[in-house]
């Protein structure tokens, strides 16, 4: 019986005999996986043969049965657990080999710690052909990106890094530039936290989204344009927030085409992340120029929906609408139940940590300002809520740079750069 040590936790074989069986405790295994089905040939052990070998004997053993074309991902997370919980080497058969190690690779790839394009080598190196690992991979991962979550705590703010894992392509998303009020310093710690990881990952970006402009941070678009190249987009109706906002700063100057940004994205235009499918859900009701990106399984929602525990986000800004919003919620609450959500904020109800993904079965389960709520009611809640709240203490500092694609005010004659600030412009005030 061949054995081919994988790595320090996991070996691979053919078939192994009752001998066999009793040799692997003596070899150092402590857990013993059978990914046959059974009856697949005459040859075979079966289930209950192997099973009693490997009680008989020490060995822990799980039955994870699994053909070369109905591989799930349930069968690899299975595999993954067996593994975890062994305290010790974990040897895994198949006919031979190469189904077991297939499950192995998959949840290598899944997880961020081989890229599909190393899968074929990987597996020559150990002497099997991984052409079902990949060709499941390339079925599978074209509809799951990988997602990284950055969260900031000074503004609650969550970003993201969205790559595909075929070609190591990406797209930063909602990405912020460090701003202390107080002080007046900016600085670009998350966005080069941003690109620190995408060194590390060796991945290429190609887009740097915003889902709006935000009201609560700078957007670091245009500074992470200038250090990767990528080409940096909205939505369309920016051009109407960039009116609106013009004439709260009485700012003739201001181009109010969207031209700060490379591309403005229509409701319903698709577009490619690598080999990524993507589409675009206008989502209005925060703001006039709200958008949903849709990226495989997974939506970034932004200032829709919270976690289910956090509810809803507001709708009182300048432009903002509650019953807009109750009707773009109910755009993304169509998407598949399964569909993973990527919320822009976490304000951490009840001091928990922070979280941001959630899915569309879980929001509409147990978010309370949805589940088993009219449309009516969600108005009526919205709106009593809103008005409890204060604007955010950066809004008025940040929007002038985010209707600009996160472009600083430029530098006046003795080099130093200046915030507008209107007085009594916004009505909101909380001074009790």
């Amino acid at each position: 019986m061949p054995v081919t040590k994988i790595s320090d936790k996991l070996s691979v074989s053919t078939q192994p005999s009752v001998e066999d069986i009793e040799s692997l405790h003596s070899q150092g295994f402590t857990t013993f996986i059978n990914n046959r089905p059974d009856g697949e040939d005459t040859a075979q052990l079966g289930t209950k043969v192997e099973a009693q070998a490997a009680g008989q004997y020490g060995l822990a053993y799980s039955h994870i049965p699994v053909t070369m074309s109905t591989i799930t991902e349930a069968d690899v997370r299975a595999f993954q657990d067996a593994m975890r919980q062994s305290d010790g080497p974990v040897f895994a058969h198949c006919k031979g080999g190469t189904r077991s190690l297939s499950l192995y690779v998959i949840g290598e790839v899944l997880d961020g710690r081989m890229k599909v394009a190393d899968v074929a080598a990987f597996g020559r190196a150990h002497g099997f052909d991984m052409y079902v690992a990949e060709t499941w991979l390339a079925r599978h991962t074209s509809l799951r990106p990988q997602v990284k979550g950055f969260f900031d705590a000074r503004t609650s703010s969550i970003q993201y890094v969205v790559s595909d894992p075929q070609t190591a392509k990406c797209a930063i998303i909602d990405p912020v530039l460090d701003f202390d009020e107080k002080s007046g310093a900016t600085a670009t710690i998350n966005a080069d936290a941003i690109l620190d990881y995408v060194r590390a990952q060796g991945l290429t970006v190609e887009w740097i989204l915003d889902t709006h402009p935000h009201a609560d941070h700078f957007s670091a678009a245009h500074y992470l344009k200038h250090k990767t190249g990528a080409r940096t987009a909205i939505g369309e109706r920016v051009v109407d927030v960039q009116a609106l906002w013009k004439d709260i700063y009485n700012w003739p100057d201001l181009a109010t085409d969207g031209s700060q940004w490379d591309h403005l994205f229509a409701h319903g235009e698709t577009f490619k992340i690598g080999s990524l499918d993507a589409r675009v859900l206008f989502s209005p009701g925060h703001t006039l120029a709200s958008i949903t990106y849709v990226i495989g399984d997974a939506a970034f929602i932004h200032d829709t929906l919270f976690m289910p525990d956090g509810g809803t986000a507001r709708a009182d800004f300048p432009g903002g609408d509650a019953d807009a919003l109750w009707h773009s919620i109910q755009d993304i609450l169509a998407l598949p139940d399964e569909t993973r959500l990527f919320t822009g904020h976490d304000y951490q109800p009840n001091g928990r940590t922070p979280r941001w993904e959630s899915t569309v079965a879980e929001q509409k389960a147990s978010n309370p300002h949805l589940a088993g709520v009219s449309r009516q009611d969600f108005v009526t809640l919205r709106t009593q809520r809103d008005k409890t709240l204060p604007m955010p203490k950066l809004m008025l500092h940040a929007l002038q740079v985010n209707i600009c694609g996160g472009r600083l005010p430029e530098p006046e004659a003795n080099g130093k750069r200046y915030l507008k600030f209107p007085l009594d412009a916004l009505q909101g005030a909380v001074w009790e």
